[in-house]
């Protein structure tokens, strides 16, 4: 059925509105909008005890071959692949969001490069926020160049999918730059809004799975750093991705948060350089500093990004001061969870800290939320404190309660693997983790702590010069 709606038009450059405004905002010329008539086709769902016969006839699972599941197809990046389960699964729709600056455009531009060279198929990237030009300039810089790369500029969905067809049908990969920058002509709203984006997506979608065509959108953020748009859009794509970081480093983290094709708790690290973004193996090395002495104020820990263990070195600073409200800095912590356990260390370590300033960070812009670091957090605090240096091969895992006491924490086995890897010696783990989690060759690395005071009193018997 169909249904007629007043619409608004520009008599200089032919720009539809579905109300009226004094200026076009495509040509800025004024007073040029006319109304008219549009007639609107509406596709309405009606009951019935019958049922029509499908296009396509329901299938057993056990007749669908391996060809036709198609193979995965590599990024050329192995924190990429990782984070999607293995590769882009064909007919596969991927959201990938962040903050401006971020990396999303850079990376999915070197992913559309690699994957075209290694193909050897047409690779498509839509841009509607930058021209052409704007975008080869781009390409220059992080050296993707491939004759198989094809970009284009337009904010036209009906557009974009013409050049997608001019490609033909052996395309391997189509990005568009943003979602929220395309707009349907078959719908009213102006583009970014919820009917636009949804049209948009769910057109791509439909694409994507009629011709096994792998389809990756940038998706703009909010204030609050969700998907600019309808949450909708979240469910409509197959796998959703974020990137974040801190702005003054160049490290930059890639998160799974849905994944229909593989994990969903995912993290891939990269830093950002002036060639493009470059994939980190051993993100580690990035978060711990490298010294040769030991200083006070440090403690050495693992967090659990997702899945994947990574070492951090935490920093405290405790300094005396005549003010009569002490200041208490944090930086890469919570700063909540950071202010408890000043508290606690206080009390049960039996320091005086109420009339001090205390500062707390991790090193490398590295942000962490994870109560696995509250043990490093009060050793760190404690030992500033006192002035007492820790052993540079010794590394604290654990959470701690109001009571002081140590409790354990999930993938702890992962955890103490990953310290011993990089050659901690003794790692301080909550009582009872020794017997209930195999350890194999890291076991020997273990040193099982019930309390804060505990942990400190066996740091400072491991002091240089004592027994340890």
């Amino acid at each position: 059925m169909s249904k007629v709606r007043l619409s608004y038009a520009c008599s200089n450059c032919g720009a539809e509105y579905g109300k009226w405004f004094g200026r076009c905002s495509k040509c800025n010329e004024f007073n040029t909008l006319e109304e008219g008539k549009r007639e609107l086709k509406v596709v309405g769902l009606k009951s019935s005890s019958t049922g029509t016969p499908p296009a396509r006839a329901a299938r057993r699972v056990s007749e669908i071959s391996d060809d036709e599941v198609g193979r995965r197809l590599s990024t050329g990046s192995g924190e990429f692949d990782r984070v999607l389960g293995g590769g882009l699964v064909p007919g596969q729709v991927l959201l990938l969001s962040g903050e401006p600056g971020a990396g999303k455009s850079t990376l999915l531009l070197t992913t559309a490069d690699t994957v075209a060279a290694t193909t050897g198929r047409p690779v498509l990237y839509v841009s509607g926020e930058e021209s052409i030009q704007q975008i080869a300039t781009r390409a220059r810089r992080v050296s993707a160049t491939s004759e198989h790369l094809y970009l284009a500029d337009t904010n036209d969905l009906g557009e974009a999918i013409g050049h997608l067809d001019a490609l033909g049908p052996d395309v391997a990969l189509v990005i568009v730059d943003s979602v929220q920058t395309l707009a349907s002509s078959d719908v009213d709203g102006r583009p970014g809004g919820v009917t636009q984006v949804m049209e948009v997506a769910t057109t791509l979608t439909r694409l994507a799975k009629a011709r096994g065509i792998a389809f990756c959108l940038v998706g703009q953020v909010t204030k609050d750093s969700t998907v600019a748009g309808p949450r909708a859009l979240e469910h409509v794509a197959d796998t959703t991705l974020s990137i974040d970081g801190d702005r003054h480093t160049p490290l930059r983290l890639l998160r799974a948060v849905k994944n229909r094709f593989g994990p969903a708790d995912e993290v891939a690290c990269f830093e950002q350089t002036d060639t493009g973004m470059v994939e980190v193996a051993d993100p580690s090395s990035l978060f711990r500093g490298v010294r040769a002495e030991p200083v006070a104020g440090t403690c050495t820990t693992v967090t659990v990004e997702g899945r994947r263990p990574l070492l951090a070195e935490i920093q405290a600073l405790v300094s005396s001061t005549n003010a009569p409200n002490p200041r208490r800095g944090v930086h890469g912590l919570d700063s909540s969870r950071v202010s408890m356990l000043i508290a606690v260390t206080e009390k049960v370590a039996g320091l005086r800290l109420y009339d001090k300033d205390v500062f707390a960070a991790t090193v490398g812009g590295m942000r962490s939320s994870d109560p696995g670091s509250d043990l490093a957090v009060s050793l760190a605090i404690a030992s500033a404190a006192s002035g007492i240096p820790f052993p540079l091969d010794v590394a604290a895992i654990g959470e701690v309660s109001l009571s002081g006491d140590i409790r354990r924490v999930t993938l702890i086995g992962q955890r103490i693997n990953e310290a011993a890897r990089l050659g901690y010696q003794r790692i301080l783990v909550p009582t009872g983790t020794r017997d209930s989690v195999p350890l194999g060759r890291a076991k020997s690395a273990i040193v099982e702590v019930a309390t804060i005071h505990e942990a400190f009193a066996t740091l400072r018997a491991l002091q240089p010069g004592k027994p340890g």
